[in-house]
């Protein structure tokens, strides 16, 4: 425990790698060259991609130029990921044939585990991994040969719904830093967000030794003053509440603050529906449904997906919050029928699909096995895919699978 309480304490440092701060307003993004002087496709790519991004969420949405920068993107994983490319081919699908990002082949997300998905070499690059919560050693794979564009995009991401009003502020994580899990893209992902964004007295308060501190950060939490930012793994948000009920605790954080989750809502001996969380944060932290911003994100796709509820209701708080995750610029979701692929009408359930053009240097179109509807101007997650749904999924790998294995190039 007291390991836990030291790690609890520890401070948000400065970051030092300047590839941190791009596209923040430190530096622009048009002038990231970090030591590209080759004029190579891929580095090509990664500039217009750079610019592209740095005008964040608010930025234009050019669907002629997205599609373009999807299809040369597509091209270029055509040329240099061999399975990818033999999964387009079985399909019909090249880039001679395909002229829309609508019809880019997208792999199932259980690939990643399944085949190396990489357009470049992987020595020297991050690996992120799932997971693997039900077979520890059959982890997803995503490389990246470096986090420029990926750490653009998760920051430029994070600020509009989660801090849309504010430059900083103080941020207590509930799940482990960078350096305890290198290869976690949950882990850099947090750890970024509190080096870029986080007010001092930020730090973390689970560790990967020691586990979730609860008490320390139920103290942090009873002597807040000024508005502070929970930043949780949503099943380390769920242990604490816990704890929280089963000592009869509870606090009225500062107005303003507000509470980020991630991931499943599965407790000591049930899992939670999100609405009844949700109620359990209001009840013992005192932060409002408005200020809960839950993200979604995958160690397979590059682009973080994230509720606009908090952004919505400071632009207008006379309306009630409609929750639904927004799609930034350099992204797009469909909702498609498990079986056909087909679009499915505006409303109507399917499986989330995105075409993803952060993930440069592997496969941006990824079909997940997550279930949703469009909302708004994006959609929300319903569930992970059963039935019908899942063989959808398991149809999708088993072609992925043949095209590799049965490939002889």
């Amino acid at each position: 425990m007291r390991c836990a309480r030291r790690l609890a304490l520890r401070r948000a440092g400065r970051p030092k790698d300047p590839l941190l701060v791009i596209g923040v307003g430190v530096a622009d993004p048009s002038q990231a060259q970090h030591d590209i002087h080759a004029t190579t496709p891929e580095k090509h790519l990664e500039q217009e991609l750079l610019a592209f991004v740095g005008r964040g969420v608010d930025g234009p949405r050019d669907d002629a130029e997205f599609n373009d920068l999807a299809l040369r993107l597509f091209a270029y994983q055509f040329a240099n990921n061999r399975p990818y490319r033999l999964l387009a081919e079985r399909r019909g699908r090249t880039p001679a044939t395909v002229g829309h990002w609508r019809e880019i082949p997208a792999v199932p997300i259980a690939a990643f585990k399944e085949t190396l998905l990489a357009a470049e070499p992987i020595d020297g690059a991050v690996e992120f991994n799932s997971s693997g919560t039900t077979r520890p050693e059959h982890k997803s794979r995503h490389f990246h040969p470096d986090l420029t564009l990926y750490n653009l995009n998760a920051q430029r991401n994070f600020k509009a719904p989660v801090l849309p009003e504010r430059d900083r502020m103080r941020s207590l994580v509930v799940f482990p830093p960078r350096d305890e899990l290198p290869n976690s893209s949950l882990a850099h992902w947090l750890t970024l967000m509190v080096e870029r964004f986080g007010a001092p007295g930020s730090g973390w308060f689970v560790s990967s030794t020691a586990g979730l501190d609860a008490p320390a950060l139920l103290t942090a939490l009873e002597i807040a003053e000024e508005p502070i930012g929970v930043l949780a793994a949503s099943f380390g948000l769920v242990h604490f509440l816990e704890y929280c009920q089963d000592h009869g605790a509870s606090v009225s954080l500062p107005p303003g603050s507000r509470v980020m989750d991630t991931g499943g809502y599965k407790g000591r001996s049930r899992e939670y529906a999100r609405d009844e969380l949700y109620a359990m944060v209001t009840e013992r932290l005192g932060v409002p449904a408005s200020h809960i911003v839950n993200m979604y994100g995958m160690t397979e796709h590059g682009t973080q997906f994230l509720d606009a509820v908090l952004r919505d209701h400071l632009a207008d708080r006379d309306q009630a919050p409609v929750r639904y995750k927004v799609v930034p610029p350099w992204a797009r979701t469909l909702v498609v029928d498990p079986e056909t692929m087909a679009e499915q009408p505006a409303g109507e359930r399917g499986l989330l699909l995105h075409v993803d053009l952060i993930n440069r240097a592997s496969a941006l179109c990824v079909l997940s096995e997550d279930v949703g509807h469009t909302v708004g101007g994006g959609f929300e997650l319903l569930g992970r895919a059963q039935g019908s749904q899942a063989r959808g999924c398991s149809i999708a790998l088993d072609e992925l699978l043949e095209a590799v294995h049965g490939g002889s190039r």
